[in-house]
């Protein structure tokens, strides 16, 4: 078969200019251009997720929101390490204090709700993501910022005298 710009010789194309190249099919010697497009598809997602996630063991893994918080009863820390408008990271428990007025705290997961990863602070009223600047209100969790688009989960607290626990 014979087209204006190349012409099929025997296992291989060659162009006009007598420029040879390998026929990666229907010979069945080669991946197909569509075998070939999948596989550099999948390489590229798997980086991608490998870049974007990490192990969830880790500081900025990615994690469940609900199953990665600290178990109920789980004793947090004292009222007096909690900064009125602000709040206090609680690494191990994945679980944020914060309080957004004198004597009321609240908790939320520490984990972001955009690629899983670990909230990094709290400051200017808002619970902030280092991974890719999500920012979250102190006072209920919300979206104040994106790239998230969902709110952090809040937690269920008890405060007992100047100790803080996880309901």
């Amino acid at each position: 078969m014979r087209t204006a710009r190349t012409r099929v010789a025997s296992r291989g194309l060659v162009s006009r200019k007598g420029i040879r190249m390998t026929v990666l099919h229907p010979s069945g010697s080669g991946a197909s251009r569509r075998a070939f497009v999948a596989a550099a598809g999948a390489s590229g997602l798997a980086a991608l997720l490998a870049a974007c996630g990490g192990s969830s063991s880790g500081s900025g893994g990615k994690g469940s929101s609900g199953s990665a918080a600290g178990g109920q009863g789980t004793t947090l820390g004292s009222t007096a390490d909690i900064p009125e408008g602000g709040g206090k990271i609680f690494t191990d428990a994945k679980v944020v204090v914060t309080q957004p007025s004198k004597g009321e705290f609240k908790a939320f997961t520490s984990v972001c709700t955009h690629q899983g990863c670990q909230v990094a602070g709290v400051s200017g009223g808002t619970i902030n993501c280092a991974c890719h600047g999500s920012k979250f209100s102190i006072e209920d969790g919300s979206v104040k910022h994106a790239p998230a688009t969902s709110p952090l989960e809040e937690l269920k607290l008890k405060v007992t005298g100047k100790t803080i626990k996880l309901a």
